[in-house]
This record gives C-alpha cells, structure tokens and sequence, in this order.
C-alpha cells in the first residue's frame, strides 16, 4: 500500500476534519492577535480607528483562510508547491512595473480591496517548494554539490528581487529561512561553516577597509554602522528611533506605566508606534511582565508546531512545518532585536500584532498549511 493510498484511508473526511485541527494552536494565535487589537486600540489613544478595527477585520479574513487552507489535503499542497512559488515570483517582478510606492520603497501591488505585498507570499512559498524538493530528493544527494545549488538558487532569486524593492529586512528573512530549510533536510554542516567563515571574514574586510584606497563600502554606509554600534552619537539622526526604543522599553519597569499611559507613545516620541516598534509600545505600558507575556505565547506557539512535525511520519508535512514555525520565529526574534539595538532597523514586523494586512495573511495561511498537515497525517 503506498503512502498516498495510506494517508486518504486514515486521515479524516468531511466536516468530521474540525475535530482533528490542532485547536491549542489556534487559540494562542487568536491570543496573539487579541493582544495586537489592544495594543492598537492603545496607540490610536482609546479607539478603534485607524488601526484596531481594520486588524480585527483582516485577522477574521486570515482566520477564515486559515481553515480553508487545513481542509485541503496536504498532497495537493505538496503537487502545487513549485506553481505556487512561480506565482510569487512573477508577483516579485510585477512590482517593479506595476508597485504602488510607499516609505521610498516600491513593495506593493494594488488589488483594490488591498495592497499585497508579494515579498510576503514568497516567504511560505519559499518553504512550501524547499519541503516538496527535499521530500522528492533521496537523503544520499542532499549533500551532494549538484543538488545543494539547486536550492541554493531557489533562494537567491527571490532575495534579488526583493533587495531591488529595496527591503533589506525581507531579504535577511529569506535567506535565513532558507538556510534553515537546508539544515533541516540534512544538508552537510559544512556548507553552513563554510558560508559563516565567509561572512566574517566579509566583515573584516570591510572594517580593515575603511579609510584605504580599497574601501568596500560608501562613507555613508560606514556612519550608518557607527550609528548601530553607538545610537547616542547621533540621538536626533540616524539614531533617533533606536534611542527612543530603548527609553520606553527602560520607562516600562517590572509592571509598566499602565495601559495607554506610556509617555513615549502617547506624546509621538516612538516611531512606527503602531508597525514595527509596537513591542516597545507594548513594554512601556505592561513593562517586563508584559514582554515576557507575549515571549511565552510565541514560544508556546513553536512549541505547539515543533510537537506536530516530529509526530508527522511525512517529510513534506513535517519540513513543511517546521519551516513555517522557523519563518514565524525569524519574525519575531529579528523584530526584538530590532526595537532593543541587537540589530539594525531592518523594518521587520511583529507577527500578528504589528498593523498590516498581507504579512498577516500570508502568515495565516502559512498555520493553514500546518493545520494540513496535522489534519491529514495518517493515523
């Protein structure tokens, strides 16, 4: 009996298919996304516009597709993982015809009801044709040169496209969860101790170049390190959103100032208060417990993903979820890092709190894929 013949007489069928769903999952994100219609509902001053309602609406919308999503079997997933990637790919260069620009950034297509933002629907399409060729690939050429650059180009491609855009933050997420993709299909420790050997010695030419006539980067670019390293020496420039950043998160305490008394959000001091520096938001008003809080359910939420793809005995479901979990902890961590001066300001959202409609959806419909592969695991 084959897999496939296994998997349609066991897996479950017709509306009997709710009861399999991983529910403890879909209740921490429906936590995680109530904490986000708060949080906007406090940045906007107590109300539910201009942010609050249009979340709620749009998580409904992602919820809705999450379930649609589960209910379709995980091998027709798995048979439409390279069109679905192809599609996002043809989005990727339609941007740069037909983008809507925003920020100085040229990201969006304009659908009407809402603006996609392509380089979101690559990051699960991404893993979705990553899982399907090392499923389809025998575990004695994962390592083997041919077939390491293959998906080696799968991943390059779409990173191009993106820094074109430009967005640096997407870029970084790509290749790290394409590298995480890799690791997990038991691609060689080699590749990846060749790649980080290469990246600090990249690191070291270009610090030991600056001020030579061999200098790898533009002066411009150096002031922007010197402002990572150091946010104070320019605190109303460059600086200026990482230095805010780090005084709401120290104003916040143990307990925080309260809801909606945070001093550095209500008076605007906080950039992107509503987007990308909402956890500082978040920190100021309910402090260290308040953080913590939310770490918890992110970390439940992997745990929750982790547990399902080690009991899947499919390749496909289990890489398939584990690199949706990895996608989902790439989004937060960098997001972290990000607002408390770990990293740079790489414009990275918190995921399902942050204010923004295609990285919510795709994300969403990226736990529907999850939610596939639990619901039709064999049994």
């Amino acid at each position: 009996m084959s897999y496939l013949q296994y998997t349609v007489k066991s897996a479950p069928s017709g509306p009997g298919k709710i009861l399999f769903l991983n529910w403890p999952l879909i209740i921490l994100l429906c936590a995680v996304a109530g904490v986000g219609t708060l949080m906007l509902y406090s940045v906007a001053g107590g109300s539910m516009m201009p942010w609050a309602e249009p979340q709620l609406k749009r998580f409904a919308l992602s919820l809705t597709g999450m379930f649609m999503v589960a209910m379709v079997p995980i091998w027709f997933w798995r048979n439409i993982s390279l069109l679905a990637y192809l599609i996002a790919l043809a989005l990727l260069v339609a941007v740069a015809f037909v983008g809507v620009e925003g920020k100085g950034a040229q990201r969006w297509i304009d659908l009407g009801f809402m603006r996609l933002q392509p380089s979101e629907l690559v990051k699960i399409t991404l893993v979705m044709v990553l899982a399907a060729y090392y499923d389809w690939l025998p575990m004695s050429r994962v390592s083997r040169p041919i077939w390491v650059a293959l998906p080696v180009a799968l991943i390059l491609i779409p990173v191009a496209l993106v820094l074109k855009q430009p967005d640096l933050g997407t870029s970084i997420l790509l290749l790290a969860a394409g590298g995480v993709m890799m690791f997990l299909a038991g691609v060689h420790w080699a590749y990846f101790a060749t790649v980080i050997l290469a990246l600090g010695v990249s690191v070291f030419a270009v610090i030991e170049s600056r001020g030579t006539d061999w200098q790898l980067l533009e002066d411009y670019q150096y002031r922007r390190i010197d402002t990572f390293l150091s946010p104070d020496s320019d605190p109303l420039g460059a600086g200026y959103h990482i230095t805010q950043s780090k005084i709401a998160l120290g104003s916040g305490g143990w307990t925080g100032r309260g809801f909606m008394q945070g001093t550095q959000t209500r008076l605007n001091f906080l950039p992107e208060k509503h987007t990308d520096f909402i956890f500082v938001t978040l920190a100021e008003e309910f402090g260290f417990i308040g953080a913590v809080s939310i770490l918890g359910l992110y970390a439940l939420i992997l745990i929750f993903c982790i547990s399902a793809a080690l009991s899947n005995r499919d390749r496909f479901s289990s890489l398939l979820t584990l690199g949706v979990a990895m996608t989902f902890f790439l989004f937060f961590g960098v997001n972290i890092a990000m607002v408390t001066g770990l990293m740079p300001v790489v414009g990275v959202p918190l995921p399902l709190v942050s204010y923004g409609g295609s990285a919510m959806l795709v994300l969403m419909l990226g736990f529907g894929l999850v939610q596939s592969a639990h619901v039709h695991k064999p049994r």
